[in-house]
């Protein structure tokens, strides 16, 4: 029987927790084996779990980033743990997602992925797999083309706080993830694929799967307006919501607080998945609103909204923004990244990067559209382009293409 084994940070929660699981029921609904090994937040799944580690091998990762920016460096015996449980089930792919994330040794993986010959399927849900350092790549920065070094954001996640170990990491990285014979490189958008294919990774093929919702679950609610102002205190303001599952920088905070001070006061921006010391110092006019694991609830506060904002400095692809659409929810983004691809002229405005007037200029554009007209466009776009129940059979296409290539089918 065909085994797809599958490496990831959480199980069943959070966006790419939620694609493993759903990806998991396609591979079962194929009669093939499914496994899922992760190292950090348990869930339930119809797959067959692995657990990585536990938190003594945790925390000893996170130290030794946090001290010598030594990412992907830990977790050593409980990586070996894991290879030889990969050698008890030979599987026939093994399916990476964020593979970072202070659980896996990267050196012992690779090594045993190059000397067991397993096709390996390689989902990018961000830039770490071809930086010396870090996640998301910021402020124009291309060093990662060539080599990295005197890393700008050393302070930013995998956070190290003294020594700068993005030359060194790159080379191992290099050096690992390019010794592979079968590797298959999906990108989560066009942007994250032509990343990928100005990385050292262009050895090997490349193709796009979008990121996608369930366009079932993230539906337009026409009556969730009431319910959810009273629920979470939003008040009678038109609303302009921003969602993320953590409020940094990176996320445009500084935006969010400049466009603020500007803004109508019959606007109310509203942030979802602060957490409570964020919320505590929130300035008039923002309100925050803890983050919910009820994806039916999270549709509703887009159903309530007037605009989907994203005012991220960095997206491989831009979640939010399409969960927005698919409630039939408008949305703003800014010009970088994968964010872009996500609206077109009916759906959204592109806007400046770090320029609020031309946040302000899109809102008002926005709020004069003809709002039944706007929320099926919005809504047709999500269906069409970004509907997991089209995105995600174009795995198991991929699997069964792999199989075939490598003469296991």
């Amino acid at each position: 029987m065909t085994k797809i084994f599958r490496i990831t940070t959480e199980i069943n929660r959070s966006s790419i927790g939620r694609t493993t699981e759903q990806i998991g029921k396609l591979i079962l609904d194929e009669g093939w084996e499914s496994y899922i090994a992760w190292g950090r937040t348990d869930g339930e799944s119809a797959s067959k779990k692995v657990k990585i580690g536990n938190k003594t091998s945790i925390y000893t990762h996170v130290l030794l980033t946090r001290l010598f920016d030594m990412h992907g460096y830990g977790s050593y015996f409980a990586t070996k743990k894991l290879v030889k449980k990969m050698e008890q089930i030979k599987p026939d792919i093994v399916h990476l997602h964020d593979i970072h994330g202070y659980y896996i040794n990267i050196e012992v993986l690779f090594e045993y992925l190059k000397k067991s010959g397993i096709p390996v399927v390689w989902t990018h849900h961000d830039n770490w797999s071809f930086t010396g350092h870090c996640a998301s790549v910021l402020n124009g920065c291309d060093k990662w083309k060539s080599q990295c070094h005197d890393c700008p954001l050393i302070s930013h996640y995998p956070k190290c706080w003294f020594w700068d170990g993005s030359k060194r990491n790159y080379k191992l990285k290099k050096r690992l993830f390019t010794s592979l014979d079968k590797l298959y490189n999906v990108g989560v958008s066009e942007w994250t694929c032509n990343e990928l294919r100005e990385s050292f990774l262009n050895k090997y093929p490349v193709e796009r799967i979008y990121n996608g919702v369930d366009t079932e679950v993230f539906k337009p609610y026409d009556t969730a307006g009431k319910e959810v102002r009273e629920k979470y205190g939003l008040g009678n303001g038109l609303l302009l919501t921003a969602v993320a599952t953590a409020w940094t920088e990176n996320k445009g905070i500084k935006d969010f607080y400049a466009l603020r001070k500007v803004l109508d006061k019959k606007y109310t921006l509203v942030f979802v998945g602060a957490p409570q010391n964020l919320i505590d110092q929130l300035p008039q006019g923002i309100i925050g609103v803890r983050r919910t694991d009820s994806m039916g609830e999270l549709a509703k506060i887009y159903s309530a909204s007037s605009i989907v904002m994203n005012l991220s400095l960095s997206e491989s692809f831009g979640k939010t923004t399409v969960e927005g659409l698919s409630c039939g929810v408008p949305g703003i983004v800014n010009d970088c990244s994968a964010s872009p691809e996500l609206v077109d002229e009916k759906t959204g405005v592109v806007v400046h990067t770090g320029d609020v007037k031309s946040v302000l200029n899109a809102i008002d554009t926005i709020m004069s559209w003809d709002r039944i007209a706007t929320a099926m466009a919005c809504r047709n776009r999500a269906t069409e382009l970004f509907n997991i129940h089209n995105n995600w059979p174009k795995y198991i296409e991929l699997y069964k293409r792999v199989l075939r290539e490598n003469n296991y089918l």
